[in-house]
């Protein structure tokens, strides 16, 4: 994908001040991956404040987010985080409130109840002892790994920051997903970052959805923290890991579908896409791998001719997060609804067809990143997800992440329409935090408080 980049980057389209700009936000997910994430605990501000100093030249600006050719380092801060930082009361007060209240707080807004709710999550998330997230990401074990021990090196210089939570995440060339499905195909441009229309991405959305201080889709600049030093450039980062039941899944489909053909359609059905990545809007009846692989193809398509999902159910995973031009029975804009996922597998898939829990710990780090990422994944999470009233399906739930417990029901419509009932929750919610992404001007002001 990196290289697509490359071919389209004009400079003369540059509006964004990209060396304030963490490199997360623009740059594209390196293919293949490696990488950890690092979830720290302040005990005293002012190791907390040394700490970002020294990690400050390690992180990475979004200057050269187009040749994703170095290992990306990423500092992003909860309100807790902030709190113990010092940062000054009238700054604290000036973040949103579902920020400042946290992602457990607003669990009853996420439909984070039930086997999802707060109290079942994996320590130290939900308990407000994360205070700031290190995310390392690259392109080579070699690369990773120098720059995590980068960072390992200077944390080890100080005391008063404790290392909480570390685990590691990768990903082969395919980029699969723990299920076998090729991920991260669709993610939406951002105008100004020199990016052109890309075929398939539909046309850049302006800056300010998903960047603080820029003009959104309405024209104007909403409001962010302050001061401007703080907010400008920034923008909130939600994260959520799940533990992914692929045994469940498999399961599902032997007991729903005859053949492995069978099994194989009526999965691509639930997600929207084949294994390799191909749409099924433009691979209808079987995998099609070359385009699967086609990063200039994979998302090129439209659903304008399928508005009753006789090809792509409305109800699929993919339709549902991105209804794109899909004539919704709600309506809203779904430009005001994109999220830009950084999202990475842990675990590795599992024996192929595997329908018996193998004990392993295999899932996803959900990572999505707007402008007002809380209010969006609070969207997403009630609205596209665990409800079907924007399509008319009454309150039937994404078929992979929703929050089914064995109960859900899904809709394949078509000359043969058929509901599967007894659908499961694939993906269990382990814990989960709402963080704010800084500029890098605003790390070095938060460190010299």
């Amino acid at each position: 994908m990196s290289n697509i980049f490359q071919r389209i980057f004009n400079p003369s389209k540059v509006t964004l001040e990209l060396d304030d700009i963490q490199a997360l936000i623009l740059r594209n997910r390196p293919v293949p991956y490696f990488g950890t994430n690092v979830l720290l605990h302040i005990r005293d501000a002012d190791a907390g404040k040394k700490m970002i100093k020294k990690l400050i030249p390690l992180v990475t600006s979004a200057k050269n987010w187009h040749q994703a050719d170095e290992a990306t380092a990423t500092i992003a801060i909860t309100f807790e985080g902030l709190k113990a930082l010092k940062v000054p009361n009238e700054s604290l007060s000036s973040f949103p409130e579902n920020f400042r209240e946290g992602m457990a707080a607003r669990a009853e807004k996420l439909h984070d109840v039930g086997e999802n709710a707060p109290k079942y999550w994996q320590k130290p998330f939900g308990t407000g002892q994360i205070h700031i997230a290190v995310n390392i990401i690259a392109d080579t074990q070699e690369k990773w790994k120098a720059k995590l021990k980068e960072a390992e090196e200077e944390l080890k210089k100080i005391s008063g920051v404790d290392v909480l939570f570390k685990a590691d995440f990768s990903a082969t060339e395919e980029v699969k997903n723990v299920f076998g499905y090729r991920d991260g195909i669709s993610n939406p441009e951002i105008e100004g970052s020199g990016v052109d229309e890309v075929p398939g991405f539909g046309r850049p959305i302006k800056a300010g959805e998903f960047i603080l201080g820029y003009p959104g889709e309405a024209g104007s600049v909403a409001y962010f923290p302050k001061p401007d030093i703080l907010g400008k450039n920034g923008s909130f980062l939600v994260l959520r890991k799940y533990h992914s039941k692929v045994h469940e899944f498999n399961r599902f489909l032997q007991k729903n579908a005859n053949t492995e053909e069978e099994q194989e359609y009526l999965a691509a059905k639930m997600f929207g896409r084949w294994r390799s990545g191909a749409p099924l809007t433009l691979a209808p009846d079987k995998d099609d791998e070359k385009l699967g692989g086609d990063p200039e193809r994979n998302n090129d398509f439209s659903y304008k001719d399928d508005q009753r999902g006789h090809t792509v159910p409305l109800s699929c995973h993919m339709r549902r997060m991105n209804p794109r031009d899909t004539k919704q029975s709600v309506i809203s804009d779904v430009n005001l609804h994109r999220i830009i996922r950084k999202s990475v597998s842990y675990g590795g898939e599992p024996e192929k067809g595997i329908t018996v829990d193998d004990g392993k710990e295999r899932g996803l780090y959900f990572i999505a990143i707007s402008a007002k990422a809380m209010d969006t994944i609070e969207f997403l999470q009630s609205q596209w997800v665990n409800e079907g009233n924007f399509i008319n399906h009454g309150d039937e739930k994404d078929p992979i992440i929703g929050l089914n417990q064995g109960k859900g029901t899904y809709t394949v419509p078509g000359s043969g329409r058929h509901r599967y009932n007894a659908v499961e929750t694939f993906n269990i919610m382990q814990g989960g935090e709402y963080c704010f992404l800084p500029g890098l001007r605003a790390l070095k002001w938060i460190s010299e408080l």
